[in-house]
């Protein structure tokens, strides 16, 4: 099945808008962090129907929920450990630069960082992530999206970041999770992660 783009709300109906920001949101929540009890519970009972319309994402995000209820919390915080942080050195790096430079800290989040500042954002205090791991470029794209500026959260600014600090990596980043013979429900999120890429590219060249 072909990716359906998604057709980009006008300002009188901003519901797809919306959902476009809750899943960024949720992808951030799911990369930052294995699901605690409540949110891992919350998979477990989600509806199997794409969280935002269009039938190219709802295989993926069934993969999501049956994962979530294949898989107790304990193991997927297990999983999350041995993929992302593992003992002295990550087996998935959940940063742009090394999928896009080979190396951590390099001169991909130098260019993140100076957009980051052009568009008043700073990382918090207490983050101890850098700007390009995956779940603060998906909170970044949540923002563009349902933030209230409309000189900063607007769709030609969507396009920019989501091209220049998503698009050229995600792709490799669910390689990776993918063919990782211990991710299990994992693979599931880059799954869904990979099929929303797909969708929000398609939307995003139909403005051209």
């Amino acid at each position: 099945m072909k990716p359906q783009p998604i057709q980009f709300a006008t300002p009188a109906d901003d519901r797809e808008e919306l959902a476009r920001a809750e899943i960024y949101g949720l992808l951030a929540q799911l990369f930052v962090a294995p699901p605690d009890a409540a949110f891992h519970a919350q998979l477990r009972v989600a509806p199997t129907e794409a969280p935002t319309p269009g039938g190219f994402l709802e295989p993926a995000w069934g993969e999501v929920v049956a994962a979530a209820r294949r898989v107790p919390p304990d193991a997927v915080a297990a999983e999350y450990d041995a993929l992302f942080l593992g003992v002295g050195r990550a087996e998935i790096f959940l940063y742009g630069s090394f999928h896009l430079a080979g190396a951590l800290n390099d001169r991909p989040l130098v260019e993140l960082r100076a957009d980051l500042r052009t568009l008043g954002l700073e990382r918090a205090d207490g983050v101890s992530e850098t700007e390009d791991h995956i779940a603060s470029v998906c909170e970044v794209m949540r923002f563009l999206i349902a933030g209230d500026d409309p000189e900063i959260c607007n769709l030609e600014q969507q396009r920019r970041f989501f091209r220049i600090h998503l698009q050229t990596w995600a792709e490799a980043l669910c390689a990776a999770i993918e063919a990782h013979p211990r991710a299990d429900f994992y693979r599931a999120v880059a799954g869904f992660l990979r099929a929303f890429v797909e969708v929000e590219t398609q939307g995003f060249d139909l403005i051209d």
